[in-house]
């Protein structure tokens, strides 16, 4: 199947999913404070589809994890209009930070997992660039919230689809890079599928303050355990500089 055809096909099962009373993210409620600033990556890869969360920073610029990152003839971006219609704009380029290791885990080395991805033509007016935080928060203990479009089971896509939010609590270890993140009465509940790129907000939610870029369950692999992603204030001058960068290619 032509790339930009599964990727509408999956556009087309999200929406279907959207309408059923499906959980996303694990543990969480409908949010609609964030549906102006959190938009879908839809990617495809040998064979098959998936999608991640991204954090928009403008009407053509968007955050995500960079793991989450295809050729941009694989990729796009999607949200739904007004109507409740699929909204599917090509990716024109995308751009991962130069310390992303995509084998960290297995070397045991650090790795920023964000990246910044342009999309072809403006998204809708409604779309607004979210704020990033500054500091050092949140400390260990401090709410946030995560929000995004990832599904209630590991590898069920059909289950995601739909923007919801789960306030969890930061834990340690205590990090100036990474955010980690739990439910603090040690419930279930947390980032899964289609959630890396969703973004970690400040208690009030008025700015972004890190990205889920990982998950696990309570015990084993799986989602709703912890969540852990980067922070973002460290990252602002990158992620500003190839903002620009990217609004200046042609």
């Amino acid at each position: 199947m032509p790339p930009m055809r599964l990727i509408l096909r999956l556009s087309a099962l999200l929406l279907a999913a959207a309408a059923s009373p499906a959980d996303a993210l694990v543990g969480a409620a409908p949010d609609g404070r964030f549906a102006d600033r959190v938009a879908m990556v839809l990617m495809r890869g040998s064979g098959e589809a998936g999608f991640c969360s991204a954090l928009v920073l403008d009407s053509r610029t968007l955050l995500t994890a960079a793991h989450c990152l295809r050729p941009v003839r694989d990729m796009a971006v999607h949200y739904r209009d007004a109507s409740g219609a699929p909204i599917v704009i090509p990716v024109e380029s995308a751009v991962a930070h130069p310390l992303y290791r995509p084998d960290a885990i297995r070397a045991r080395v650090e790795s920023i997992d964000v990246a910044l991805v342009r999309t072809a033509r403006p998204l809708d007016a409604r779309f607004v660039g979210a704020s990033l935080a500054t500091g050092d928060g949140p400390a260990v203990g401090e709410p946030v919230i995560l929000t995004g479009y990832g599904s209630t089971r590991e590898g069920d896509w059909k289950s995601g689809g739909s923007l919801r939010s789960v306030t969890l609590a930061v834990r340690e270890p205590a990090s100036t890079v990474l955010v980690w993140a739990a439910e603090p009465e040690g419930r279930v509940a947390g980032a899964c599928s289609g959630d890396s790129g969703a973004p970690i907000w400040s208690e009030d939610g008025a700015t972004a303050v890190a990205i889920a870029a990982w998950a696990q369950a309570p015990r084993g692999r799986g989602c709703g355990g912890l969540t852990q992603g980067p922070r973002l204030a460290p990252l602002r001058t990158w992620i500003e500089e190839t903002r620009r960068d990217l609004g200046r290619e042609r």
